[in-house]
């Protein structure tokens, strides 16, 4: 009789220590991140003024409070385990969370663009006033220069710093937002140049830079809502900047194939978040039986390939299913 004891390893129904101390260092960044945001949409609103390229990057400022909370709510979802009505658990909570932070980022971005665009039209003259600082009057555009270059440093070095955790942990929505915080640099630069350019006297300079920023901001919505909505539908494993597909695939397939008692093999693996869900077709050599052992051995060996393997099966087949795995002819050889 069967041990009733003996468990099948179906994959990793926990981080490993390196993905945990990521994901702990991940959330603090981001609550970090928050408090930043904080400081500095509370100084560009003090600052704010009539200038359309100060208030566009006060509103991206805004916008990026959505990377940081979408991630944090997912991390708390994607920790239940797995029940009845969620067998796969609960790890696409991190893909709706990337979604609805693009959808925001495109509808802002989109709207910003008519906005700063009919104000070029209309050739709106935007004007600058002066201040009282410890009574003496200053331009205001030298304090709304002085709050941009200020507040562009923090979120380049904490979007460097999400950058590697991003890949650690293979989370896309924190690869989005250090993109993101990378590139504020370039919102500060081009509302300083859009005020410096009302200083001399270039209205349109002010309405152009502000149409540049709404353009990066819409930019930056379209690739993520293309890539969150590939990711829910099912779209092979990519890498965690969605340059490629992810090579763990083909790692599989080499392992499965090179097997003694395995003729060919090929795989679907999906994304679920952090983690993957993989389903590998198997032909057995002829006259080959493989028994339970052989399987539960080849699936624990590719589980034990990568951390992000959560659920894996097997499935021994006589031909490969070439209409679920594109690219096989009907012979099961790859086009």
């Amino acid at each position: 009789m069967r041990d009733a004891t003996r468990t099948a390893k179906f994959g990793h129904p926990q981080l490993p220590d390196e993905q945990r101390d990521a994901l702990r260092r991940a959330v603090r960044l981001e609550w970090v991140t928050i408090g930043v945001l904080t400081v500095t949409a509370t100084l560009m609103f003090l600052v704010l003024g009539s200038s359309q390229a100060m208030r566009v990057a006060w509103i991206e400022d805004l916008l990026s409070f959505l990377p940081p909370i979408a991630f944090l709510m997912a991390t708390r979802v994607i920790r239940r385990p797995p029940t009845r009505d969620h067998p796969y658990g609960l790890h696409r909570a991190t893909g709706i969370a990337h979604l609805v932070a693009a959808v925001a980022l495109l509808v802002m971005g989109a709207y910003l663009i008519v906005d700063s665009g009919f104000k070029l039209v209309i050739a709106e003259h935007p004007t600058i006033g002066g201040i009282e600082v410890l009574g003496r009057t200053v331009w205001l555009g030298w304090l709304m220069v002085a709050t941009l270059a200020v507040t562009s440093v923090a979120p380049v070095i904490l979007g460097r710093a999400k950058l590697t955790l991003s890949e650690t942990l293979h989370d896309k929505v924190l690869y989005a937002d250090a993109d993101m915080n990378k590139a504020d640099w370039m919102t500060g630069a081009a509302a300083i140049a859009g005020i410096v350019g009302i200083g001399v006297g270039w209205w349109w300079a002010d309405s152009v830079a502000a149409l540049l920023i709404s353009v990066s901001i819409l930019h930056d919505g379209l690739r993520n809502l293309r890539g969150a909505v590939a990711g829910l539908m099912d779209r092979r494993a990519r890498t965690y900047d969605d340059e490629a597909p992810h090579p763990l695939t083909d790692r599989i397939d080499e392992h499965l194939t090179a097997l003694p008692w395995v003729e060919e093999a090929r795989s679907r693996v999906r994304e679920l978040g952090h983690v993957f869900h993989v389903e590998s077709f198997v032909v057995p050599r002829e006259g080959m039986t493989p028994s339970l052992e052989d399987l539960e051995a080849a699936r624990s060996e590719c589980v034990d390939m990568d951390w992000k393997v959560q659920d894996m099966v097997i499935v021994p087949t006589a031909g490969l299913p070439s209409g679920f795995l594109p690219g096989l002819s009907t012979s099961g050889q790859d086009h």
